[in-house]
This record gives structure tokens, sequence and C-alpha cells, in this order.
């Protein structure tokens, strides 16, 4: 059983830490890339296991990919709609991202696929998206449990059929759905109007697929309820540069909060398309100082670490929700974080992973089905279970900045977005 012991950090520092790519970025741009025509190098690229089960399953496709971990570049060589192999197995491991898109992109094809997840993968929502799909003509076998993967799919372009241009999907449950379709409508040459059917009809990651969608040359019309993609659109093999990951970067932001720090992750700016950068938002809120200079973003922390807690609606940057619960028990007020429901559905229920280890560490916590508030207080020492949730194990890490004892139990599930978290944190000793 591996387990990282957190050392405090005892006095403010001034350092400067690097954070890998976008995983969020990295996994769209692999899935334009291959759907492009042409060849396209992918600059920055984030390697994990995210990513990795990525890659894996277009190489499985079929697609030529020249991979250099070390200089951080893909290169992709393109079919556009045309999937290389028109049978195979793919396994997406963990990976939301590659589990969502790729089945989108199967299910939109002309072939016959096998799809494998892991256990973790298996109980994360998929109906929604399996309903969608199934309208526009693909077909799914369940292989274990109804609505969930793994699933054996035929293409709705299998044997020259063609896939509807209309469907209807709801994304209460996870918005990648819909960043799904709208990626891979590229490949129907009459184009797809999506209709939304849930009350939440936008979000950040959307943006984010649409604004890289322009960059590849294809544009989304948005009005209320309706995306359209309009027919005759097709991705342009291009270089790509993928951002610095903004979840990654918070991580270390909030870690200068805690102790009164002036930290900078390198290469982060204002300009970044993604939707963490609200996080910064709330820090100002709790006084913290932002700067932005050439190298990147600074945030310096209060005076001594002393700042008050928070009332915020984080549906919209959620994956930050873990971060703002390690660091607010060192608030001088309760911190009360709203309209996060749909994390209960992610790689843990991380609403009651929050609320339980808070708890063992004897702060004061109150649960709501969509909300939490935490109380000030002094985390005792404990031994942090992670659930296999990488932002489980990063984000309750900076709670042992501030108080002795606490251990991180299996923390290499980090390796999912960020495999050398723990090195990186590592270097905040020698600063």
């Amino acid at each position: 059983m591996s387990q990282y012991k957190v050392k405090v950090l005892d006095h403010a520092i001034d350092c400067a830490v690097e954070v890998p790519g976008s995983k969020s970025i990295t996994n769209r741009a692999l899935l334009m890339a291959a759907l492009s025509k042409g060849e396209s190098r992918l600059n920055g690229v984030l390697f994990s296991d995210d990513s990795r089960h990525f890659l894996t399953s277009l190489i499985a496709l079929g697609y030529i990919i020249e991979v250099n971990e070390v200089e951080k570049y893909v290169v992709i060589n393109g079919h556009g709609a045309d999937i290389p192999k028109k049978q195979g197995t793919i396994d997406v491991g963990s990976a939301g991202t590659a589990a969502r898109f790729l089945t989108a992109m199967l299910a939109l094809s002309d072939g016959e696929y096998t799809i494998q997840a892991s256990e973790q993968m298996k109980k994360r929502p998929m109906l929604p998206l399996f309903e969608a799909l199934t309208s526009m003509g693909a077909k799914f076998t369940f292989l274990e449990k109804e609505g969930h993967l793994p699933v054996q799919v035929t293409g709705a372009a299998f044997n020259g059929a063609k896939p509807a241009t209309e469907v209807d999907i709801d994304i209460s449950e996870s918005t990648q759905f819909l960043s799904a379709l709208l990626m891979v409508a590229p490949m129907l040459s009459d184009g797809l109007k999506i209709h939304i059917t849930s009350e939440k009809t936008e979000g950040s990651y959307i943006r984010i697929t649409m604004k890289m969608m322009h960059q590849f040359g294809c544009d989304t019309m948005h009005e209320g309820n309706l995306y359209e993609i309009q027919a005759g659109q097709q991705y342009i093999a291009e270089t790509y540069q993928i951002e610095p990951d903004v979840s990654a970067a918070c991580y270390f932001y909030a870690a200068a909060a805690l102790t009164g720090s002036h930290i900078l992750v390198e290469n982060v700016h204002s300009t970044s398309m993604q939707g963490d950068m609200k996080f910064l938002d709330v820090l100002k809120q709790m006084g913290c100082v932002i700067r932005e200079e050439r190298e990147g973003i600074y945030v310096t922390g209060p005076k001594d670490g002393v700042y008050n807690g928070v009332d915020i609606d984080m549906n919209d940057f959620s994956d930050q929700t873990m971060t703002l619960a390690a660091i607010a028990p060192f608030a001088k007020t309760s911190t009360y974080i709203r309209n996060i429901g749909h994390i209960r559905l992610q790689e843990s229920d991380r609403i009651h992973a929050i609320v339980t280890e808070l708890t063992k560490m004897g702060i004061q916590v109150e649960e709501e089905e969509d909300a939490i508030r935490i109380h000030p207080g002094n985390p005792q020492p404990s031994l942090v279970e992670t659930y296999e949730d990488h932002r489980m194990a990063m984000a309750f890490a900076l709670v042992g900045l501030r108080s002795e004892g606490i251990v991180i139990d299996r923390y290499e599930c980090c390796a999912k977005t960020f495999e050398n978290y723990f090195r990186v944190l590592d270097t905040l000793y020698r600063a």
C-alpha cells in the first residue's frame, strides 16, 4: 500500500512551478486531429493515464501516431470521417473523455467495435449518450450492465446507412455528452442539430469544445438549447499548442493562499480558455493578490495564511471543489460551496468523499445533495482515503501543508492527470 506523508510548510516561500498540459484540451485535440485529413502535430501534450488510453485506443483503430513523451508532442495522421480499421477493440481505462468522445466517434462510423473500460469507468454515467447515439442509428450491445461500458457498437453508417442529423441529449449528468456529439458532428456530411433537453444547456467545458473546434476549422452555432454544426465542415490538420492544465495549477495557487506564499505557475495566462481560471477569482475574494507577468500568473497569499471563507457557486468550475474544501478549514469563517450535485457522479462521489475525509479530521461539515458547508477548525492527523480519485489525492495533500499528520493513501491515482504531482509538491519545501 503506497502512502505519501505530507510535511508541514511552516514558512512563506517564493517559487515557480511547472504543470503538465491540460487533459481536457489534450484529449479534445487528439480526437479532432484524428478526424482531420492529413498530419497534425500537437505540442505540449499531457502524458498521463487518461491521455495514454486515448492514444492507445486511436492506435488500436489503425491511426499512425508518433509519440514523443520527452519533448511532449504527438504527430497524428488523420483520416477525416473514415476510421482506418472497421473492426477492433479499444480500452478507455478510467478516462471519461476517452470513453464519451470515442464512443461517439465509433457510433457514427461504418464499423463494428468493442469498447472496454476500467471498473471505475464502468460505474460512471453513459446512458444519455447511448440513447442519443442510438436515436441517430447506432446499435449498442451492453456486455455487463445496461447503460454502462463495456459495449459492442455498430456504427450508424454501417452498410451504407445514413445517420440521423438531429438528436436530443440531457447533459445534467455530464457536459461531456454534448462535447462528444459536437466534436464528431463533422463526420456527418449533412451536419447536425443537437437539442438540449436538460435545464443545464452550457458550461465551461462546452465552451472549450466549441473554441477548439473553431481553431481546427469547424464552427458551431448556439442559441438557447440548440447547437448546430452546418453541413460540409471538416477539421483542418495543423500544428496545435496545448495549454498548461489550469486545474493542476490551482493546487499550487491554493498552496500560496494556505501559507502566505508567492507562487508562480509558468505559462498560465489570463487568455486561457479553461473554466478553472475562475478559481483565481475565488482566491482573490479570500484575500490573495493575483498578478500576471510574461512568465505566467503569480498568486500571493494573505499574510500568515489568514483569510475568510466564501459562499460560491462552483457549478462551472467544479473540479476545484476539492481544492477549496481542502483550504476551507483554515479560513476564519465558514465556506459554502453550492450547485455541485453532478460531482457525485465523477471518479468518486466527491461530495461524500470530501465530507467523509474532513469529518475524520475533526472538521464540522454539513452535506447537502448538491452543496457542502465547511466550518473553520484545526484538522487532526488522518489517513486520507483517495477513492481512486486523482483530485481527492492532489487536493487533500494541501491540508498537510498546514496540519501535522496528514497521510495520503494510494496517492499514485494522481497519474490519471498529473503523474509527478507529488514530486512537484516536494519542490515547495526546497524553495
